[in-house]
Order: structure tokens, then sequence, then C-alpha cells
């Protein structure tokens, strides 16, 4: 991974990447007896760049065999085939690549119809799909209903479970009701000018080797993960019909280059930039420029944004906190609620918070809040405020991780008849530390903005495309850009104004939720979020 990554750097430091000037990519039937050689030859390209397109193509298909051209092409190659014998070669050999959504040319027709399965029957109810050790006894014990109520939904549950059957569990306003959301929708003949601003630095690593540059370089990382998971967005976009020009610029060090790269290119006309990193260059872009700045990540800084054109994609820490306090009011009805701080400003604000609103909670028994003595928590603590036969939950609003080990080693000793489920708002790094099956006894629940089911539609399919240009599955970071990448420019590819469309609905990619229904003060920020949850098998539920 890191040569491929190195690579990129070589790139951006060759030329001033420009990923666009490409039209739409086109669909080619197979002749009987043609090779990808001869193919390509007519296209005037290299047979690897055309098998690179084609990655599930052999380099002697079968004869009709559909596969993917540059539309730029496609006059070359009607040309030569219009001097072939064969008079059946109609210009129904060529046809825009239609898609609902993802480049799904990697995915085999029979994962496709497994995936459509979920994907149409999700809209209506919790679904689960059958694995080795799964009883009737274990399901309604897991999800709380009847056998009765299993086999009203799946008659053909009268004959047993069997191994991979997909079965309705509930009707799906009874685990969380969507409001509205985005549908993406492209308008034909669509054309976008965008510009994606990162930090590569390339030609200060110049002399550097792969191992020096991203052994030691957190930054260099992530900037090249966020490329990588763009450009799979740029081409699935372009395959579904997007004429896209996308201008890739390197901004080097922080504030070092981003004056000449604004004073030197017209980026006044572009209908969107992607990028800078650096919160002091995005203020600076949204000064001198007239386009949307999308804000691809999370910073501190970004809550002092002032600029209506500044996007922020990532919510702000605030958010989590709201989010969580909601899930209660709205979920909790009767018991008893512990919060557990560390004493410091900001744990004492969010306990503080927490508690005034939860106690004026007619529903809630009592609101206790402990805080450590000496860096640590005793049991006993909790074993004084817990009661017994009744429902408690202990809200976690520290990050210190001696402080959530302790929490978490007291809770799961505590007598039989006392049982506890931990919330927090923020699953910070010291929850990585945890042994997950602790979590899972714990009914550990938290705020995300992130949350994917790897057997979706949406994420095979990145996953596939992915792996198939770049060798790897790809990281947190290159999941990352491509949800922010490809939900932009799909907005942008109504032919709508990008913030028009903000107002009819937020949509779900692979791993996010962009949510930018509420503008206050005309400041753009995703309130996108989910309440995930540990099951007991190690798993993870979304269950708002």
């Amino acid at each position: 991974m890191k040569h491929l990554k190195f690579f990129v750097f070589l790139c951006i430091l060759t030329f001033t990447v420009s990923c666009g000037q490409q039209k739409k990519y086109i669909q080619y039937k197979v002749k009987e007896g043609e090779s990808i050689g001869e193919i390509a030859k007519k296209l005037d390209m290299k047979t690897k760049d055309l098998l690179r397109l084609n990655p599930d193509v052999d380099k002697n298909p079968d004869a009709n065999t559909v596969i993917i051209i540059p539309n730029k092409n496609m006059n070359s190659v009607s040309n030569s085939i219009s001097k072939e014998k064969d008079e059946n070669a109609t210009e129904d050999n060529f046809k825009v690549k239609e898609t609902e959504n993802l480049d799904v040319d990697l995915i085999s027709e029979k994962e496709k119809q497994r995936s459509l399965l979920i994907s149409e029957l999700e809209k209506e109810f919790k679904i689960h799909e059958v694995k080795k050790g799964d009883t009737f006894y274990s399901l309604t014990r897991f999800y709380n209903v009847s056998r009765e109520e299993l086999i009203k939904l799946n008659p053909e549950l009268k004959e047993g479970l069997k191994l991979g059957q997909l079965i309705k569990i509930m009707p799906i306003e009874n685990v969380f009701e969507e409001e509205q959301v985005y549908v993406d929708n492209i308008k034909d003949g669509v054309s976008i000018d965008a510009a994606i601003l990162l930090p590569f630095r390339a030609q200060e690593l110049e002399a550097k080797t792969s191992d020096e540059i991203f052994g030691n370089s957190r930054l260099a990382n992530i900037v090249t993960d966020l490329y990588l998971g763009a450009e799979i967005a740029i081409d699935s976009l372009r395959k579904q019909g997007v004429e896209l020009n996308v201008e890739v610029f390197d901004t080097g060090r922080n504030s070092t280059k981003i004056k000449t790269i604004v004073a030197e290119n017209n980026l006044k006309k572009k209908d969107v930039i992607i990028g800078p990193l650096y919160s002091e260059e995005v203020e600076y872009v949204a000064d001198n420029v007239n386009a949307p700045i999308v804000f691809p990540v999370y910073s501190k800084k970004q809550s002092k944004f002032s600029s209506s054109r500044i996007i922020k994609t990532s919510p702000n820490k605030k958010l989590f906190r709201d989010k969580l306090l909601s899930y209660i009011e709205e979920s909790f009805h009767d018991g008893n609620i512990i919060i557990v701080g560390d004493g410091k400003t900001t744990s004492n604000f969010d306990s503080n918070k927490i508690r005034e609103v939860l106690k004026s909670h007619d529903s809630i028994n009592s609101v206790n809040l402990i805080t450590p003595k000496d860096g640590y928590i005793k049991k006993e603590k909790f074993t004084d405020v817990l009661k017994p036969n009744m429902k408690n939950i202990v809200v976690l609003t520290t990050s210190d991780k001696i402080i959530i080990a302790s929490v978490i080693n007291s809770l799961i000793s505590l007598p039989e008849e006392t049982t506890a489920s931990l919330f927090t708002f923020d699953k910070v790094s010291a929850f990585d530390k945890i042994d997950n099956s602790k979590l899972a006894k714990l009914g550990f629940t938290y705020v995300s903005d992130e949350y994917v089911r790897e057997d979706s539609y949406s994420a095979m399919a990145f996953n596939k495309s992915y792996l198939a240009k770049n060798g790897v599955l790809p990281s947190a970071y290159a999941t990352k850009g491509f949800d922010v990448t490809y939900d932009i420019l799909m907005r942008l590819a109504s032919g709508k104004s990008l913030k028009s469309t903000f107002d009819d609905g937020y949509s779900y990619r692979v791993e996010s939720k962009f949510d930018y229904t509420d503008k206050l003060f005309k400041i753009v920020e995703n309130r996108g979020l989910f309440i995930v949850k540990y099951n007991d098998d190690l798993t993870l539920t979304r269950i708002k």
C-alpha cells in the first residue's frame, strides 16, 4: 500500500493533476473473436489501461461481453467497426452506462441481486441473516419478538431456519422512523467543474522513500487516502454519465502555496472546491472565491468558520452530546441514571448539562453524578447508587482511559440482581483498548458519525471497486474521501445549486449520513449522526 501511495505522490509531483477532461464512459459489446488487445488498438490506448477499466474481464473475452471504454474514443472505434465485415454492428453496441448509485461492475450478478434484495427489505423491515447456531429461541430472545410473530412475517419459517436465509424481524417503524431522505437524480447532459485542494507536499517529500513518507507522517496517509477514495467517487459518477472536470492542487505546507494557487488559477468559476485541509486556508479560500468550499474532515477550529460558502462535512462534537441526550429522553421511560465524569471543565459542563435536562424528565427516578477520587472510581460508588431489579444506565462524559477502564470493570462485576447499560456520546480511542466482549455485555451504546453494514449494497460496491483499483481494502479516511466527494458531486449532478439540494433531505453513503437541512444563520453544517449499539455477538446495530 505504501508503494501505491508513493505512486500518487509521484503523479502529483509530475504534473498538476487533472482528473478531468474525460466525459462519459460508454459500454461496448465485444464481437466474436475480438481480444482486449485488438479493441485497445482500435481505441489507440494500451491494453493494460483497457484491462484496468475492466478488471473482471479476461484478455480474450467471450462474444457479447460488455466492457467499458472512454467516451472520447467512441468515434475512432465506430470508424474501425464500420469498416469490418460484420453487418450487424450498430449504434446499439454503444450505450451510456446507467446505474442507480455506485460503480457495480465488480459485483457478481448474484451478489448484486442479494444486495438489492437486502436494500429493498430494509426499507420496510428490520432483517436478519440466519447464521450457524441460530435458533428460534435465540432469535426471539435477542430481538424480543415471539416465534409466532416471526412466522407471521416469514411463512417459510414453518419449515425451519435455513443457513443464509434473510428473514424479517419487525416492521421498520418499530425500530426507528426515517424522515426526509435525499433521492439521487442525475440531469441529462450535466457537466461539473470541480477542484480538490490537499496538502500532498510532493515537492518537499520528493527525495524521501515511501517508508520514510508514510511511516513517519500521519498527515501523508490521511491526505493520500482521502484522495484515493475521492478517485473512486469520480470514476463512479463518470460511469453514470456525469461529465466531470476535476483539477487537483497540492497546497503544500500550511499557508505556503494557497495564495498562489488562488491567484494563478480561475477557481472562482468552479462549481465546487473540496478542501483545503487546513482551517486557516479554508477561510482564505472562502474569502476569495465564489464557489462552495467543502471542508472534508473534522477540526476543532471549524466552529469558528463564519462564511456561508463553507460546508462542514463533519458534525461538531456538541451535536454528539445533544444526539445522545435526545435519544435517552425519547427511549428511557423508567429507571435510574448515573453520569460519570472526570472532574475537568469539559466533562463537568457536559455532565451538568445532561443532569439538568434529565432531572426534569418525570419518568426518570433519579440522576446521580459520580466523579473520581485520586484519578480512580471505586466499585462501591456504583453499588451505592445502582438499583437492583431496575433499569440502570451509566453515561460517560470523560475520555480518560483509566476512568473508562475502571468504570467498565466495575459494571461487569455487579451482583446478579443489578444490571447496567453503558452509554457515551463519543467513542474515543480509549474504548479501542477495551475487550469488545465487555462492551457487548454492557450493551455499550454510543453516538457516531460513521456506521456501515459490510454486506450493504453500497459498501460491497465501494470495497470491491477500491480493492480492484488499489490492491487493498479502503481505510476509514479513504471511505470518508469517497463519501464526501460522491455526495457533493451527486447533488450537483442534479443540475440544482448545491445548497438547494440540502433542503431536499439528508443522504446516506457508504458509512456517512449527510444532513444539512438545519442551517442556522446560513452556516452549512452536517448534523448526520447515528446511535450505535454493541450486540451480544460483538456485531454493531444502528438503533437510530
